[in-house]
């Protein structure tokens, strides 16, 4: 029978059919999938194939995984030449920022959206805590809003105290399966519990020593929204790292920088220090924000030159 991988505990999966049932779901014996060289061979998101261990237990072998539409994957935490896949068979994801309690760095930001772009998965990014916002924090959210919708990303600002931004994300997640992401203490949390009532997820204040967030959720999962659609929860990411993609191909998933690559003197322009760049025209013309070339360039040295 075909299902969903709701949730993912490392040897286990909670996995859900079509008609509501739900599963303990393992992988029995190897289960090796062609050119998946990821540390969790499957995630949630993740369409599979199930066969019950029993006519009327809960429990199922995981047999066959279907081909995903796409998915978002960082190099894994333990292993920097491994990735490791966050969730797949998205419609789009939300990057819950927010710009005090604690202050999300636009690096952070752009390989977020880097990823994104590479596995082709839409991304909204949200200003949460807008409640907290001094006049100072207004004008770098108002910035950072002008530079991003420059690109064509949608940006909301939202207050969980106020409701600002929430009806519009509502809409946003209607009949989508949308992935949730950040750093710990963005609120995330507060936010699900807003938009499914009773389900009641552990929030948590901001350490005051470190000004970042604490972890409160440890596994990705999926949750059915009472007003259709499904979001994905992750544990809070303290840093992204970008994986599987090559400093030549790195300027393409910059939005702003795609339409202006053919214009570059030499077809392998890195847009460093070759002359006759149209890229760092654009910079220095503004049409290009130099903080998202800053980022580029932090992202290409990142890189390891593998000669693709």
């Amino acid at each position: 029978m075909r299902a969903i991988i709701y949730k993912s505990t490392g040897s286990w999966y909670i996995a859900k059919t079509k008609s509501g049932q739900t599963f303990n779901a393992r992988i029995k014996g190897i289960f090796k999938i062609d050119e998946i060289t990821s540390t969790n061979p499957i995630a949630v998101g993740d369409s599979v194939q199930l066969v019950p261990e029993t006519e009327e237990g809960n429990t199922a072998v995981i047999t066959q995984i279907q081909d995903r539409k796409n998915y978002i994957a960082r190099s894994s935490p333990h292993s920097k030449s491994q990735h490791h896949i966050i969730a797949s068979n998205l419609d789009q994801t939300l990057l819950f920022a927010t710009v005090r309690e604690p202050r999300t760095s636009q690096g952070f930001i752009d390989r977020f959206l880097v990823s994104a772009e590479a596995y082709h998965v839409p991304a909204i990014i949200v200003f949460n805590k807008a409640d907290v916002y001094r006049q100072k924090d207004i004008g770098v959210f108002e910035k950072l809003k002008g530079i991003y919708e420059a690109c064509g990303y949608s940006v909301i600002k939202l207050s969980m105290q106020t409701g600002e931004g929430l009806p519009e994300l509502k809409e946003l997640l209607h009949g989508k399966t949308t992935l949730l992401s950040g750093h710990s203490g963005v609120g995330k949390s507060t936010f699900i519990n807003a938009v499914m009532p009773g389900y009641n997820l552990r929030t948590t204040e901001v350490s005051n020593w470190s000004g970042k967030g604490m972890h409160t959720t440890t596994f990705a999962e999926m949750f059915d929204l009472p007003f259709g659609g499904s979001i994905i929860d992750t544990p809070g990411i303290r840093e992204f790292g970008i994986t599987d993609i090559s400093r030549q191909e790195l300027s393409h998933y910059f939005p702003e920088m795609r339409g202006l690559l053919n214009d570059c003197r030499y077809n392998n322009c890195l847009h460093t220090n070759e002359p006759g760049c149209a890229i760092k025209a654009a910079v220095e013309n503004g049409t290009i924000a130099y903080s998202r070339y800053i980022s580029y360039l932090n992202i290409l040295d990142s890189i390891e030159d593998k000669h693709y």
